[in-house]
């Protein structure tokens, strides 16, 4: 980016929800190689001749700004060419983008000579803000920013395409320099998949006065601690004009949908129409007006049970508005959005919409990976926990792509074991562990602390003490799947500044005691046992710590392990169950009563305890809980765990200590109603929050591992574990990329005996285990 220089319109870089638009038009000469560079602050969208170019940038820590470099020699024939860009600058915080000012800088470069750039060499690239994206609209949720709202005449979006077309320049100068980053990551797929039936239609009363109306906090907080427009600023506010509609017709109609198919849509009227799973990326539609229209795409992951979208069931305002003058348009919203269910609703006028489709926003790498066994319920969830990592990995982990994609701890460790199985790499883990790096401080968290998620912003200063030791986990096992033996050095400063300050919390039986902010254990009754000892906290602090050893060789972290656990032991252990709390009371430490499930995952899988030392524990736990336990009622006094986190840890506990059968069958009791409802993996057990979430792709790592048995895959030095697996299935077939090549690895039963096959590339040893 030596030819160009960042640009904005002029004194708005700082201000909220600006839209910009940017254009050149260039003659374009023969060529060999040519490369479009952009970065950008907040969000862009890239245009080649008015068709799509691409979506970014990918993430980076607060003060540095990842470079996209889009080769475009099969697009750009001899001849005149309009490239364009359409550039969000939010400026308010979130958990998805950081606030920084807005800009954009571009290079467009043809065999080494610039052609186009922003303040810098060739054709200058002249910038506007576009007024037809609402600036004054709600938050979309509390971890994004702002809703899309638009205004738009036929005809708005010529300048992108045609060079003759008016575009009314505004002085863009230049600003000061910025730092700037490889992307390092594989750029998304931006694959177009249609919708494939039409649900149901109907009609909508107006003026309705419900009896409740509900605010999200995005819409009610909005202050110093969280930014954006507040209500009575608000140009429209559609989240709750929308709670205002009542279904006065529902027809179901369950018909296959094609992109020619037409909806026809007169005023209060609405249609449904199914992606066929989730999906996340940019949805949009051909719309034909007869009259002003005020059109809105309303949107979920799953109908409710009488069969429509509901837009606020995770809190979100999960829609986006236009107001359309008559004629034609192309419309796709500017953010990515998850989804199955897209309901098309008129308010006002009438319009024709036909061709419904979402550009996906997936990383490519997920895709090289391939499972196959005897049973097709295995080989459902594993796409669908395919599908949960594609969606949450585009350039950093993310929680989820729909109400937050916010790049959180915890989640990321298991997402990382997936993307890891599914790509062979580990860049998005790279850039997720470099953002920490290159993280100065965040002035709202205590010194030491590391973000709960990053990048993004905490302006509330609220952070999650215990979840920064989930870093600590999750780094060790960086280092074993990449060897990237520099990062983590250049990391062990924080590792090191994170036990310090927890070390301020160390009571005298060395426990970590009265931690601040928000202590998280998992989405469970757990939750609430969190003071003032939290048992399920210090079991994962002797698992940080012992962590910390291995990769840096601190024999003090060790023992202080040992010393964690053993006054674990002796207090949380009743005879029965691990207690998840003690309290403080007249400077005595009183163990409480309160015990849940996911306390005992979490003494199995930092252990606290295995199956030799608590055997009756451990008995009980693979027996009597797990997916059955609540029609069983089994224990009722041990709250029960949900799939974020204990779920999952109960799922790899049983395979880690050789009850593979059962893991499978339970993966499917668990798992399978997701897989077949959504196409995804849930952050619950139950759909009432994100029906994709990244950490559920850790199953494709258990299948890869545990079903068709490639134990452990070491790519540092060259070797690959094979542990044949004694399950029911009559066969398992499966791929596994690594840097130098692939795994390919199948068994089958005949004659009593399993047989098996493994190809590895040329440089790695095989050793092979029987169950």
């Amino acid at each position: 980016m030596n030819a160009s220089a960042p640009i904005w319109p002029e004194g708005r870089e700082t201000e909220m929800n600006v839209f910009a638009g940017f254009r050149a038009v260039v003659d374009m000469p023969e060529a060999d190689e040519v490369v479009l560079r952009i970065a950008a602050s907040s969000v862009y969208r890239a245009f080649i001749d008015g068709a799509f170019c691409g979506h970014g940038p990918a993430r980076a820590a607060h003060g540095y700004f990842r470079v996209d470099e889009w080769d475009l020699a099969s697009r750009l024939a001899p001849g005149r060419h309009v490239i364009a860009f359409e550039v969000a600058g939010y400026n308010v915080n979130s958990y998805y983008l950081v606030n920084q000012p807005a800009f954009l800088q571009a290079e467009l470069v043809a065999d080494g000579q610039v052609l186009a750039s922003t303040a810098g060499a060739g054709v200058h690239f002249a910038g506007t803000v576009l007024n037809a994206r609402v600036q004054k609209a709600q938050r979309y949720s509390f971890q994004r920013p702002f809703t899309e709202v638009y205004r738009l005449a036929p005809g708005g979006d010529r300048w992108r395409a045609d060079p003759d077309a008016a575009f009314k320049a505004t002085d863009c100068p230049g600003l000061p320099e910025k730092r700037y980053l490889p992307r390092h990551v594989a750029y998304p797929t931006f694959d177009v998949r249609t919708a494939t039936r039409h649900v149901s239609r109907g009609t909508v009363r107006t003026n309705e006065q419900p009896g409740h109306v509900f605010k999200d906090r995005s819409l009610t907080g909005i202050g110093p601690s969280l930014l954006g427009y507040r209500a009575e600023e608000l140009d429209t506010i559609p989240s709750i004009e929308m709670q205002t509609l009542a279904i006065e017709r529902h027809e179901d109609v369950g018909e296959a949908l094609t992109p020619d198919t037409r909806l026809d849509l007169p005023a209060n009227t609405f249609h449904v129409v199914d992606f066929g799973l989730n999906l996340t990326g940019f949805f949009g539609a051909r719309v034909a007006c007869t009259e002003k229209t005020r059109l809105l795409f309303v949107f979920d992951e799953i109908l409710t049970n009488e069969g429509d979208v509901n837009f606020l069931r995770m809190g979100s305002a999960q829609l986006v508005t236009y107001e359309l003058g008559p004629g034609t348009y192309e419309l796709e919203a500017f953010e990515p959005y998850t989804l199955r269910y897209l309901k098309v609703l008129v308010l006002d006028g009438a319009c024709r919409v036909s061709g419904v489709y979402i550009r996906e926003y997936a990383n490519p790498d997920a895709g090289k990976g391939r499972f196959q066994s005897s049973d097709e319920r295995l080989n459902r969830i594993f796409e669908a926990g395919r599908q949960s990592s594609r969606q949450n990995s585009p350039d950093t982990f993310m929680d989820c792509p729909s109400r937050e994609r916010a790049p959180w701890l915890c989640d990321s460790t298991f997402a990382a074991r997936a993307a890891f199985a599914l790509s062979g790499n580990t860049a998005v883990e790279r850039n997720f562990f470099e953002n920490y790096l290159l993280l100065e401080r965040l002035n709202q968290l205590p010194e030491g602390m590391l973000p709960m998620c990053y990048p993004a912003d905490h302006y509330d200063g609220v952070f999650i003490p215990n979840w920064a030791l989930w870093f600590v986990v999750q780094l060790e096992e960086y280092l074993a799947r990449s060897g990237d033996r520099p990062l983590a050095d250049a990391l062990k400063p924080k590792v090191l500044a994170l036990f310090d300050y927890l070390r301020k919390f160390k009571n005298a039986d060395g426990l970590l005691e009265k931690l601040d902010s928000w202590v998280f254990v998992e989405w469970s009754r757990a939750n609430e046992f969190v003071q003032d000892v939290n048992y399920p906290t210090n079991m994962l602090y002797a698992g940080a710590l012992d962590a910390a050893h291995r990769v840096y060789g601190l024999p003090d972290c060790a023992a202080e392990a040992k010393a964690v656990r053993d006054v674990i032991k002796r207090q949380s252990f009743d005879g029965e169950f691990f207690v998840d709390n003690a309290l403080r009371q007249d400077n005595d430490l009183v163990v409480t009563r309160n015990r849940s499930e996911v306390c005992q995952y979490y003494a199995f899988f930092f252990g606290v305890a295995t199956p030799e030392t608590h055997p009756d524990l451990w008995r009980v736990l693979r027996n009597e809980f797990g997916p059955r336990r609540k029609q069983s009622g089994a224990y009722p006094e041990v709250h029960m765990a949900n799939f974020f986190v204990g779920d999952l840890l109960r799922l790899d506990l049983l395979a880690r200590f050789g009850h593979v059968q059962q893991f499978v069958d339970e993966s499917i009791e668990f798992l399978l109603c997701m897989a077949e409802q959504t196409g995804t993996l849930w952050e619950h057990d139950t759909a009432a929050a994100s029906c994709c979430h990244g950490f559920g792709a850790h199953i494709c790592h258990q299948y890869y591992r545990d079903v068709l048995g490639l134990r452990r895959i070491d790519p540092t030095n060259k070797t690959v574990e094979v542990q044949l697996p004694d399950l029911e299935l009559q066969w398992c077939d499966g791929e596994v990329p690594v840097p130098d090549g692939v795994i390919k690895m199948r068994w089958w039963k005949k004659d009593g005996a399993i047989r098996h096959e493994v190809a590895v590339p040329r440089c790695y040893r095989v050793n092979v285990q029987k169950s």
